[in-house]
């Protein structure tokens, strides 16, 4: 799960051929999305209301990996509320691997006693009482990625703990299941979620090997598109142009998961994860941070609790944005359509030199004339600009730095 190696070329990263790389494991349009239900696939109706936007909160694997236990968790359900995190509409807490070390005499889940004393019930109960909502990992094979025990054989049991517990999220891996058949599986999980009683949200971490874009939604929230991330550049861009053909699946209660946040996790640039984060919102994903958050700088907090970027991540629309331009050598301008007529829209720079870009109101899908553009990182309107349609230079420009970004909303009119 955690610890997968992806080789790539310069020219993969710019995003010359998509190709999912296989995982050792999880860490973690243009117009209205279709309605509820899965049209390609003729699958079940989707229950919007388990994530009508995309899932925002914490998972512990990105930064603490194996090392998890009780204090831990409530130390960072107190950071949560203490950093503005809850109010910026971080919501889950999700303890990923290694809770867990064993079944006892009648097959029921036991977490690790050491480090979780209390047990899961009470550690949910204090992390429901600051106003946030719980989480836990397994897999659908019979060990997790790291060999604690797993789910398979065990689903409707384990489903009734987590509702016990009172859990509200979990994230389900596809380590040691390669024999199986996904859809079967992470099915048979639901199935199990809903018999226990309690509106749990699925995740579904099965890395992208079997297109579960066609066939999850209806059965989970949300499905990992690819390999794991890794605190790099290169990681970043290669998910960001393999997650970028895919916008066609999202939508309310169905998400594209490009994987966790590595924001402030220290393996990367304030530009670099600006653009992360950017991005991650221009396509409608999960925001799950993934670093300490007791210690957070005020660098990494001024990218995570961005308001006006969030807002463009859980616009109620929920339309997964689209690269509109590609220039081929590094530039891409992304748009994403919001609910209120305006796009938000992604000037994003791949490469490893400063470069111009540029948008035509007839790229973005807006009509000629003028439009207010406010920049989202600078917190800034940008004045009124107009494209009337008839020449070149009417037309919005960036200056945007080395794997950075800069994001604006462009509203028409005066």
């Amino acid at each position: 799960m955690k610890t997968a190696t992806i080789f790539r070329t310069t020219s993969f990263i710019l995003g010359a051929a998509l190709v999912l790389f296989a995982p050792t494991g999880c860490g973690s349009k243009t117009q209205a999305p279709a309605p509820a239900e899965n049209v390609k696939s003729g699958g079940p109706a989707i229950d919007v209301s388990l994530a009508p936007t995309p899932p925002m909160g914490f998972n512990t694997w990105n930064k603490f990996g194996c090392s998890v236990d009780e204090k831990l968790i409530r130390e960072t359900a107190d950071a949560m509320v203490a950093t503005g995190m809850l109010e910026a509409g971080y919501k889950y807490l999700v303890i990923d691997d290694c809770w867990q070390v064993a079944r006892d005499a009648s097959g029921r889940i036991v977490a690790d006693p050491q480090r979780f004393p209390a047990g899961m019930k009470a550690l949910a109960d204090y992390v429901h009482d600051k106003g946030l909502l719980f989480g836990l990992y397994t897999d659908v094979g019979p060990k997790t990625c790291a060999g604690r025990p797993a789910s398979f054989g065990f689903e409707d049991m384990d489903a009734a703990s987590y509702a016990e517990w009172g859990v509200d999220y979990v994230k389900v891996d596809w380590c040691n299941a390669d024999n199986l058949d996904p859809r079967v599986e992470y099915t048979k999980f639901r199935d199990a979620l809903r018999k226990a009683g309690r509106p749990i949200v699925l995740s579904i971490c099965e890395w992208g090997r079997n297109d579960p874009w066609t066939w999850a939604p209806g059965v989970g929230q949300l499905w990992r598109t690819t390999a794991d991330i890794g605190d790099n550049w290169e990681s970043v861009a290669w998910i960001i142009n393999a997650n970028s053909r895919l916008y066609e699946s999202a939508g309310p209660g169905r998400w594209n998961d490009p994987d966790m946040l590595e924001v402030g996790n220290g393996g990367m640039t304030r530009d670099e994860y600006k653009a992360h984060f950017s991005l991650w919102a221009i396509m409608a994903a999960p925001l799950m941070a993934g670093n300490d958050l007791r210690v957070m700088t005020e660098e990494t907090k001024e990218i995570l609790l961005n308001r006006e970027v969030i807002e463009v991540d859980q616009d109620p629309l929920g339309g997964q944005g689209r690269i509109v331009i590609d220039r081929g050598y590094g530039g891409q301008v992304w748009m994403k359509p919001l609910a209120d007529g305006s796009r938000a829209v992604a000037f994003l720079n791949l490469a490893s030199k400063e470069l111009e870009l540029y948008v035509r109101w007839a790229q973005i899908g807006i009509p000629a004339g003028p439009a207010r553009v406010r920049d989202l990182w600078a917190h800034k309107d940008l004045g009124v600009h107009s494209d009337l349609g008839t020449h070149f230079d009417q037309r919005f420009k960036a200056t945007v730095p080395p794997h950075g970004v800069i994001l604006v909303r462009i509203r028409p009119g005066q």
